[in-house]
């Protein structure tokens, strides 16, 4: 389904209500809090041109936070994931994207040390973000996070931030070896964000150095620009604009020059989307949207355009449809993929539809199915994006 317009800086960089500035040091401990979650997850692929695969997995994640003491404060978490034996398959029909090979991955996501001091932050360790291209992309048992420092300066409608990353593990990572360097050199990145009740904006900036594959090291600079309109009590319409220009470090071969536009209408319980994304040729280069789910408009579950940009010019055109009923959330998405002949004259056309419900009857617990139909109009006897998935989630906070 398409990602939200809006970009968080870091996802947990502000701290728990509970906690305050303490008076002395054992009251951080005293003030500790303890949060965790218990979750599951069913995926079976219907693959048209090779096996079927499922898996059922159940983790649960634990967090300990110290209160604050001068500005300070540290937190510990971490996240496990099993395979349930008897509701998965074997050998060629496993589902590794779940718990990854082993069937069972267990590691520390947060161990990180925090300090604020009025409109400054700090925080130094292994840490969840969302920024336009590193982000926790939380779509199945194991959310990305990152391990490196970022800083970040608030005023009341700006923020500045910087930071570098060294190394992240998650579900897009991988789930067989933990922890890996996010390139040889880590990633410098820094933001700007402006909002108010009229506009949105973001302007970031990236530094990505090479992986053992050579293929991922760019600058890259990301804009964003939204606008909001009321246009009765029960209406409201959001315009959005994005560009994305990368270029190639290190002879990695990622360029890219992508724009993108979309527009968001609310009426009462319904809202309707429709996105449209445009990557330019770049002869023999391809786009990268970094560590995580990425942030163009036209991003869906399992498509997003980096899948097509190699050596060609691509574009990607998704609308959407939601309806909120009490708790009961109803989502249905459509997304068209092309891509112009490359120089080899292969050309590409996958279609996805994204249907989702969820159901969400607290802050504490979060159900949800959703069946996920990619086509391959290109090449119909090939092994990539010819399927239907289905997945049943289930979340409890404690």
């Amino acid at each position: 389904m398409t990602h939200s317009v809006h970009i968080s800086f870091i996802a947990t960089l502000a701290l728990s209500s509970s906690l305050y500035a303490n008076a002395n040091i054992g009251q951080m401990f005293q003030d500790a809090t303890i949060k965790g979650e218990v979750r599951s997850l069913y995926s079976a692929y219907n693959n048209k041109n090779t096996q079927d695969i499922y898996a059922t997995a159940i983790g649960t994640s634990l967090q300990y936070e110290l209160a604050k003491y001068k500005g300070f404060n540290a937190s510990l978490a971490f996240r496990t994931t099993h395979d349930i034996k008897v509701l998965s398959a074997n050998k060629e029909h496993y589902n590794n994207e779940l718990s990854g090979e082993k069937k069972t991955y267990t590691e520390v996501t947060q161990a990180y040390l925090n300090y604020e001091n009025k409109n400054f932050n700090l925080r130094i360790g292994a840490q969840i973000i969302d920024t336009p291209l590193a982000d926790s992309d939380d779509i199945r048992m194991v959310p990305n996070t990152f391990k490196g420092y970022i800083a970040q300066y608030s005023l009341e409608n700006l923020s500045f931030i910087a930071g570098h990353l060294d190394s992240w593990q998650g579900s897009d990572a991988g789930l067989n070896s933990g922890w890996k360097k996010a390139g040889k050199d880590g990633v410098n990145f820094g933001g700007i964000n402006y909002e108010n009740n009229l506009v949105d904006t973001n302007l970031w900036f990236y530094n990505i150095s090479n992986d053992d594959s050579k293929e991922i090291a760019n600058n890259a600079i990301y804009f964003d620009i939204t606008g909001h309109l009321t246009i009765q009590e029960n209406t409201t319409l959001n315009i959005s604009l994005q560009y994305l220009k990368e270029k190639e470090l290190d002879n990695s071969a990622v360029e890219a020059n992508i724009y993108g536009a979309m527009t968001e209408l609310t009426y009462k319980n319904f809202t309707f989307t429709a996105a449209y994304n445009k990557a330019l040729k770049q002869n023999s280069k391809h786009s990268f949207s970094g560590y995580g789910g990425g942030t163009l408009f036209t991003n869906m579950d399992s498509m997003i355009l980096d899948e097509i940009t190699q050596d060609r010019e691509a574009n990607a055109k998704v609308i959407s449809l939601s309806y909120a009923l009490n708790n009961i959330n109803f989502i249905y998405a459509y997304g068209d993929f092309s891509a112009k002949a490359d120089s080899q004259g292969l050309k590409a056309h996958i279609v996805e539809q994204d249907i989702v419900i969820e159901y969400t009857p607290n802050d504490l617990l979060t159900l949800s199915l959703s069946y996920i139909i990619d086509t391959n109009k290109q090449d119909s006897k090939s092994e990539d994006f010819n399927s239907k998935n289905i997945r049943a989630f289930a979340s409890f906070n404690f």
